[in-house]
């Protein structure tokens, strides 16, 4: 094959020099015309994108590093056969060149699915409290942008491998032979896959969330990141459980903000049978209405059980998430305990006994504080 006439051309302009410097003059003058040219076409292209979408300028910025040496390998590998070496090693000069502009290519990939991602999550805002549709598609982003970059890893090495006629020849070998060690290298992959696809499947379905308040192995936390093989989720006492993804498409678990982070709790309250259930009604909603964590929703208070000893009264109330709900449930059941103990001390939970003196009275005598004397019996006629 006839080279290029630039080539020609260079490859004369050298011949006065010793062979080791006519290389090093051959790859100088490419490296410093690729550095030029890039230059150039970065101005180009940046005044053309002055007014363009954003995406393409911030590609430009983010790609100047990988561009530049994508420039220079196709400089290099362009004038390779213009340096004084054997056949040999300009081909295998060409081929390293091929290589690592293939992984750069993939480079450059990866840079432009970063930032397609960021500015598509930027229309969405996580911070806020009602952000449901904002961690919906956080979780879509996050769980497809790493499956997506695993895939462009797998292509950019497995075409980067394929130039390689060795490696090639015994790729295509063992896809042919089916042995045993085709086998066992799917064996090895398949917890790896299904992780895979069940990323993909989570990012489509979306049983759980960027941020979701779930309760999993009997613990509550919230989900804190998504990779692309396991879940990690922020308990509440600031321990990380890290689960595969595959644990949530196979086994039960609790989900608390699935539709909406809008929550309802129980603080119970186990009470004698004199109190009258109309006055804990009117001190539940002044304490509700008392509390910057209770949402308006709901406030109610219901008698749900009779005791052998006592009433079982639910104070039902809602919050706008789970951490609110939690801190209004402990302030509902201490301001609760307080009321009574200052108001109703007679309707806290207490013990009876029935003495019988004699065949014809009996009487219901109160459990006392401890050190206060028994009232005196009636006496008989």
């Amino acid at each position: 094959m006839t080279p290029p006439t630039f080539v020609v051309r260079l490859r004369e302009s050298v011949d006065w020099a010793p062979p080791w410097l006519a290389t090093l003059i051959v790859f100088g003058l490419a490296v410093a015309a690729a550095l030029m040219a890039h230059v150039v076409v970065v101005r180009l292209v940046r005044g053309a994108l002055r007014r363009r979408d954003e995406f393409w300028r911030a590609l430009l910025v983010r790609t100047r590093r990988p561009a530049r040496m994508l420039t220079v390998l196709i400089v290099l590998g362009a004038v390779a056969p213009a340096a004084p070496l054997s056949p040999g090693a300009t081909a295998l000069f060409q081929h390293v060149m091929l290589i690592a502009f293939i992984l750069v290519m993939g480079w450059i990939t990866m840079t432009a699915l970063d930032i397609g991602a960021a500015l598509y999550m930027r229309r969405y805002r996580v911070d806020v409290s009602d952000n449901l549709i904002a961690r919906k598609h956080l979780t879509q982003v996050k769980i497809l942008r790493r499956a997506v970059a695993v895939l462009v890893m797998v292509v950019s090495v497995g075409l980067a491998l394929m130039t390689i006629s060795g490696v090639r020849q015994w790729g295509v070998s063992l896809l042919a032979a089916g042995g045993a060690a085709s086998i066992l290298v799917g064996l090895a992959l398949q917890p790896l896959l299904s992780n895979i696809f069940a990323g993909i499947q989570i990012a489509v379905t979306q049983p759980i969330r960027i941020d979701d308040a779930v309760i999993v192995e009997n613990e509550w936390g919230n989900v804190e990141e998504i990779t692309t093989t396991y879940v990690v989720v922020r308990l509440w006492d600031e321990r990380r459980m890290v689960l595969p993804l595959t644990y949530f498409l196979q086994k039960p678990f609790q989900n608390w903000t699935r539709e909406s982070a809008q929550l309802m709790g129980t603080a119970m309250l186990y009470v004698d049978y004199a109190l009258a259930v109309e006055p804990v009604r009117r001190k539940l909603e002044e304490i509700l209405r008392a509390s910057p964590h209770w949402d308006g929703r709901v406030g109610v208070v219901q008698l749900t059980d009779l005791k052998e000893r006592t009433m079982e009264l639910r104070c039902l109330v809602s919050a706008a998430a789970s951490g609110p709900l939690f801190d209004l449930r402990c302030e509902v059941r201490e301001k609760m305990i307080a009321w009574l103990q200052a108001e109703h001390p007679y309707a806290l939970p207490r013990e009876r006994q029935v003495l019988h003196r004699g065949e014809d009275w009996g009487r219901e005598e109160e459990a006392r504080p401890r050190g206060a004397s028994a009232p005196e019996p009636p006496r008989p006629q």
